[in-house]
């Protein structure tokens, strides 16, 4: 979900807004529901295209901080009011989608930028056509590859881009929404790179290939999923020279970009894990790990520190962020929810690392005041500063 900035007082679009989704969250029938999901709708669909898009996320920080229930459901409708859109062109009426298709890549070298030429472009319309969306959708794709910080980074914005890519796929426009310039750090080991897109069919069409099924027949997902990743990797091989990677199916804006936060984490881990192995050359027998819950009254992150056998100090550490809030629990034992101690220990023994120390409690989360780094734990539990031994080049090696 885009990030938020809070206000102290809602507008009157903001209470107008929680009203509706807190009317929907007590409906007590789904004739009922599909009143109050038509209401809070064109409520959303007012607020964005009048360039209120605060008011959702105003609306969403009073939600959350009332712990309402009605703050999934207004989450849930304010996504797909932004990343779709139903409109009128030339007296034909449209049914627009922003999709967004993950690439996970990781490796021991330097990220390459994974710029798209012309041929790369086309190759890739030409399978998402062919594998994924239905015969009579249009297709308009970024021309290039994005990071995670160039993606909306609000719902209005959100849709601004389906605007513009839907007017540029009908003829209408001829500049892609604007693409802020990425911020990602040099040395960074694993990324997830979007190709987005905007696809269009006439209003009451199907738009994926799984959507037109016979009768009686499943949705064929499992194909379309592997035909896209085989040719992804055929036509990006040779921009992901030195790489591992993982091509996630092109889906809905939002829930791509959970798919590939989801898969991110684990990725992470294990290109760390890599580069202390290779680069810096300790075998992970030499290495040991500490993980300690952070956050305030839930857990907002785990953070892993690495040291040596032969010493205590923190040399790397990888930040595991909490992406749901069943990974939240600082009890997840009794509240019966998501152990990610058990995954965390699980992924470090898998990579060689078999001295796992699970500290207990929850750990405020400390940064450096100089440079902002993230404090990780020792096997002591103590959080430092993580420091690599002075002969170890820190920057990755440039491959690409």
């Amino acid at each position: 979900m885009p990030a938020r900035s809070r206000s102290s007082s809602p507008s009157r679009t903001s209470l107008s807004l929680i009203a509706l989704a807190e009317a929907l969250s007590q409906s007590g029938s789904q004739l009922e529901d599909r009143w109050w999901q038509q209401q809070l709708g064109e409520a959303l669909d007012k607020a964005l295209a009048a360039r209120q898009g605060h008011a959702v996320e105003n609306a969403l920080d009073r939600l959350l901080d009332q712990r309402s229930p009605a703050y999934e459901i207004l989450v849930e409708q304010a996504e797909a009011h932004s990343e779709s859109l139903a409109f009128t062109h030339q007296d034909q009426a449209y049914e627009a989608l922003l999709i967004s298709a993950p690439l996970l890549a990781w490796t021991r070298y330097q990220l390459p930028g994974g710029q798209l030429t012309a041929q790369h472009q086309q190759q890739l319309i030409d399978l998402m056509r062919t594998a994924v969306l239905a015969p009579d959708a249009r297709l308009q794709l970024l021309p290039e590859l994005i990071r995670f910080d160039q993606l909306p980074q609000s719902f209005r914005e959100t849709r601004s881009w389906v605007l513009s890519l839907a007017q540029i796929a009908l003829g209408g426009r001829r500049d892609p929404p604007a693409v802020r310039a990425a911020e990602t750090p040099e040395d960074l080991l694993a990324d997830a790179y979007f190709l987005m897109g905007v696809a269009i069919v006439s209003k009451g069409q199907a738009l994926f290939q799984w959507q037109s099924t016979q009768p009686g027949q499943p949705p064929d997902r499992a194909s379309a999923t592997a035909l896209w990743a085989e040719g992804c990797a055929r036509i990006t091989e040779s921009l992901f020279t030195g790489c591992l990677t993982e091509y996630l199916p092109p889906e809905a804006f939002y829930t791509s970009t959970r798919q590939a936060d989801q898969g991110i984490r684990p990725l992470t881990l294990k290109a760390a894990i890599t580069w202390l192995q290779t680069a810096a050359h300790i075998p992970g027998t030499d290495l040991r790990a500490a993980i300690v819950a952070c956050g305030e009254q839930t857990i907002e992150e785990y953070r892993i520190g690495f040291c040596t056998r032969q010493n205590n100090d923190v040399i790397y550490g990888c930040v595991w962020p909490s992406l749901s809030r069943e990974e939240s629990s600082p009890n997840p034992e009794e509240d019966g929810q998501v152990d990610t101690w058990d995954t965390l220990a699980a992924l470090l023994r898998e990579s060689g690392i078999q001295d796992v120390r699970r500290l207990p409690g929850l750990q405020a989360m400390e940064f450096c005041e100089d440079c902002g780094t993230p404090y990780f734990p020792n096997m002591l539990g103590e959080m430092q500063h993580p420091e690599l031994p002075e002969e170890i080049d820190p920057e990755p090696v440039q491959f690409h």
